[in-house]
């Protein structure tokens, strides 16, 4: 099981939202490389319906040999931080300049892309993280030529293309009795269906966060709903143009996607929208978790106010006999204690003073 690189590892929340753009006035075609990017691995696995077989570690001149046979050839590129590896992809597979820079320029919006002898997709995969709460969004490229599927991955890490490759090691289905677009919609439904789990964790984190909002709030419970808000908008803003991608293809027709392949898309498309109303359904959650949070809250100063008014209606007569009785002071002892006592319009003189000093 391959692990998350230092990079994808230490991928901040904000770039869930985060996009890059290249300067005003850019060649289009530019390829920007990261810096921190891992290093490309490549593997391939080249099937028919008679046998399948998978090699790891190989080079892209490795790969060009099974291109042009009439086996089905799926070459797996994972990592975008080898400058030579990204620019023989266009040299192998004859990619056009912008096909490219939308591959290596990450993360690029969810489409499909028609170039006529290949077709490109862009979709938005999500990696649940193993040490905790939370996910990254990981762009993954396919290329559908006439007999191969070129797959890029942003990061070495953990896929969800797992149960594709047990399916074609083991002949499981029908997959190896199909062509190339059969596989791109395959690993394209295991990218969807992923959402499904991450809903799972997030409908399950709702219902935690539920029972506490009820019995004790906190600022912490306020920050966790509002985590939760900007996780789930992220999910939207990934699966959304997925949906509208799935609908181009089974809408418009495409050489490369047989007609029988449209109909399984269909499948696809449903599991989309359906994710899209979870995701709506559990923000609707979250806002409303926020609407009790506030009300718990403000409950909970009513009950203090109540409490200060109980003291206060207490004290306020004592206040008042202490305000009134409290300056008895004797004249006869001392010409500094209190000699106002004795004028004739001192008490209420000072009482309105008094009562004007309380006010401000």
């Amino acid at each position: 099981m391959r692990q998350p690189s230092n990079s994808q590892m230490q991928k901040p929340e904000d770039d869930l939202f985060s996009y890059h753009f290249s300067q005003p006035g850019t060649i289009p075609g530019t390829i920007r490389v990261k810096p921190d990017a891992a290093q490309s691995e490549i593997a391939l696995i080249d099937y028919n319906a008679n046998q399948a077989v998978r090699l790891t570690h190989l080079t892209l001149e490795d790969c060009a040999a099974y291109l042009d046979t009439e086996s089905v050839s799926w070459v797996d590129v994972s990592g975008l931080g080898s400058q030579e590896v990204l620019q023989q992809l266009r040299k192998i597979f004859q990619l056009h300049p912008l096909v490219l820079e939308d591959i290596i320029n990450v993360p690029q919006r969810p489409k499909v892309e028609d170039y006529e002898d290949r077709l490109l997709i862009i979709t938005q995969m999500v990696v649940l993280k193993e040490e905790g709460e939370g996910f990254w969004l990981e762009q993954v490229s396919l290329v559908l030529g006439q007999h191969y599927l070129l797959t890029v991955q942003e990061e070495p890490t953990r896929d969800t293309f797992e149960p594709v490759r047990d399916r074609i090691r083991n002949n499981r289905g029908t997959i190896r009795q199909r062509g190339v677009d059969y596989l791109a919609y395959a690993l394209w439904d295991t990218i969807i269906d992923g959402y499904f789990l991450a809903l799972e964790a997030y409908g399950e984190r709702l219902e935690a966060l539920e029972n506490e909002v009820a019995i004790r709030p906190t600022k912490q419970t306020l920050t966790k709903i509002y985590q939760i808000r900007r996780e789930l908008l992220a999910l939207r803003r990934a699966i959304w143009p997925q949906r509208d991608a799935i609908n181009t293809i089974i809408r418009d027709e495409c050489s490369l996607v047989s007609k029988d392949v449209r109909i399984y898309l269909r499948d696809c498309y449903d599991h989309a929208v359906q994710i899209i109303d979870v995701i709506e359904t559990y923000r609707e959650l979250a806002s409303g978790l926020m609407d009790v949070y506030l009300s718990a809250v403000g409950n909970k100063m009513n009950e203090v106010m109540k409490l200060l008014t109980v003291i206060s209606t207490i004290f306020i007569p004592l206040t008042f006999v202490a305000g009134i009785y409290g300056m008895n002071f004797n004249p006869d002892v001392s010409p500094f204690n209190m000699p106002e006592l004795n004028w004739y319009w001192g008490y209420p003189l000072f009482g309105r003073l008094r009562s004007r000093s309380h006010l401000v």
